[in-house]
C-alpha cells in the first residue's frame, strides 16, 4: 500500500491571522488561494516584497494595532477604532495620546501587573505544597 501524504492547507484568512496582516490588503493571489504549510513557512521564511511592505506600512489588523498601541483589541473598540491602521496612523495616534489611549494603556498596565501577581501566587501555593 502506497502512503500519500495530504498537504495541509489553510484558508487565506487564517494564513494572513498567523501572518499578522490584513487579508484585504494582501495580493488577490494571495486571497483567491489555499495556503500550504509549505508556502506559509515560505512566506515566514522569506517574505515576498508585498508581506514586507504590509508588516512595515500596514494597514494592519486590529490585534497588530492593539499590540502597537499597548493596549487589549477591546480596548481598541472602546476608543472608537474599528477600522485597520496604517504604521503612520498609529505613530500619529501615540503622538496625540488621546485621553482614550491613555486610559486604555492605564487598563492594560494594570492587566499584567495583576497576571504577574496571581502567577507568583500560584507559584508560592505549589511551591508550598511541594513541602508540606
Amino acid at each position: 500500500m502506497k502512503s500519500q501524504q495530504n498537504t495541509q492547507t489553510m484558508k487565506p484568512a487564517t494564513a494572513a491571522k498567523k501572518l499578522g496582516v490584513y487579508l484585504p490588503a494582501t495580493p488577490a493571489s494571495f486571497q483567491e488561494g489555499a495556503v500550504s504549510r509549505a508556502e506559509l513557512n515560505e512566506l515566514q521564511a522569506n517574505p515576498p516584497e508585498w508581506l514586507r511592505e504590509l508588516r512595515l506600512n500596514g494597514p494592519h489588523p486590529r490585534p497588530v494595532v492593539a499590540a502597537k498601541l499597548g493596549v487589549s483589541i477591546a480596548g481598541l473598540a472602546r476608543g472608537g477604532v474599528t477600522e485597520p491602521l496604517t504604521t503612520e496612523q498609529i505613530e500619529a495616534l501615540k503622538q496625540e495620546q488621546p485621553e482614550w489611549l491613555q486610559k486604555e494603556r492605564a487598563t492594560q498596565a494594570e492587566v499584567r501587573k495583576e497576571a504577574v501577581r496571581i502567577k507568583n501566587l500560584k507559584k508560592e501555593q505549589e511551591s508550598g505544597a511541594e513541602r508540606g
